[in-house]
């Protein structure tokens, strides 16, 4: 499992987490590694293979989610010829191929019941048996394991297994969302951002318009680092003036105004929701009212995010700009000029 990305942060939240990882490495016992999509698990569950003493071992990978229940099994354990429908030969599982070495499991939490089971005998008794087959076959296997979902509470309700979660669970490494990842956005930017451009042929790198840089500051980041690279590709291929700093970044790419329409749901009173604003939505937001003393700082702090938005969406196109606000050239040249804006 060979990835492109690199641990690349400087947040105490992130270092830990990969501190913690580090340490966990050459240890025998099984690793759960819990975070939301987009946090980096297979690269934790990479280092944690690599620092280990089994780092010239095989690293098997298998994502619980990609496969119907019918197959989990089969995958994970193997089966003999003719064990079922179309098994016209004996096949390795996931642990035959993995011995000696390391087996990821993502998406743990999607599991049957029935492959909880013989996973858990498994991880206690270092044993496996093929479907269709009554000989088991010993294997050493280290076990990493990594979900997006509250395994305790799963299994409180009864849809996981207590007992195979606390074999799992000698380490626990929870990944830190990229929101809270103080400084860290701004250093993967820059990171994404420096690689786009050399693919590209560009020259030289000319960073982030500030107004660009505090959106990206600003956003809640739902993908993660996942998003943040796309996000930063895109606007970089996007650019077409490679001296001037990225002054406009698109968060939500299904964003057009000639996408398909779907009218609101009617609520039982007979009126529509009110339309939920787009996943990403990248226009500044309102004052908070609850703490504006002075209206008129407040209403000139709104309309000058709004004009700089509006004009890096356009790429500081005056008159795209004006058309797109309602407004006369005339009347966006006197907005500029009144919160002194300027194209940095």
């Amino acid at each position: 499992m060979e990835r492109e990305n690199q641990f690349i942060g400087q947040s105490g939240a992130f270092l830990d987490a990969v501190e913690r990882a580090s340490r966990a490495a050459p240890m025998r016992r099984p690793v759960l590694v819990i975070g939301e999509r987009g946090t980096g698990k297979e690269l934790i569950a990479e280092r944690l293979h690599r620092l280990s003493t089994r780092w010239d071992e095989p690293l098997v990978t298998m994502n619980c989610a990609a496969l119907p229940e019918t197959l989990i099994e089969a995958e994970l354990f193997g089966h003999e010829a003719g064990a079922f429908t179309g098994a016209t030969r004996a096949r390795e599982g996931r642990f035959e191929e993995a011995d000696k070495g390391t087996l990821f499991l993502d998406e743990l939490g999607t599991l049957s019941m029935s492959a909880q089971e013989r996973l858990l005998r498994a991880v206690e008794y270092g044993e496996v048996t093929r479907i269709g087959s009554n000989r088991p076959t010993r294997v050493d296997v280290r076990i990493v394991a990594a979900t997006n979902e509250d395994l305790p509470a799963k299994a409180a309700r009864g849809e996981f297994r207590a007992d195979l979660l606390d074999r799992l669970s000698f380490e626990v490494i929870t990944l830190p969302p990229l929101r809270v990842r103080e400084g860290d956005v701004e250093v993967l930017a820059d990171y994404f951002g420096r690689r786009m451009a050399a693919e590209l042929g560009w020259e030289g790198w000319p960073g982030f318009a500030s107004h660009v840089a505090n959106e990206m500051a600003n956003h809640d980041w739902p993908g993660n680092v996942r998003e943040l690279r796309n996000v930063v590709e895109r606007a970089i291929y996007r650019w077409d003036d490679w001296d001037e700093p990225i002054g406009h970044v698109v968060f939500d790419p299904f964003d057009s105004p000639w996408k398909p329409f779907n009218p609101p749901p009617v609520q039982s009173g007979g009126a529509a929701a009110a339309p939920a604003p787009a996943a990403g939505q990248a226009a500044p937001a309102a004052p908070d009212l609850e703490h504006v003393d002075d209206l008129r700082a407040a209403v000139d702090a709104h309309e000058r995010a709004i004009v700089e938005h509006a004009l890096g969406k356009h790429r500081w196109n005056q008159r795209q700009t004006a058309k797109a606000l309602g407004l006369t050239y005339d009347q966006l040249r006197h907005c500029i000029k009144k919160h002194a804006l300027a194209e940095d």
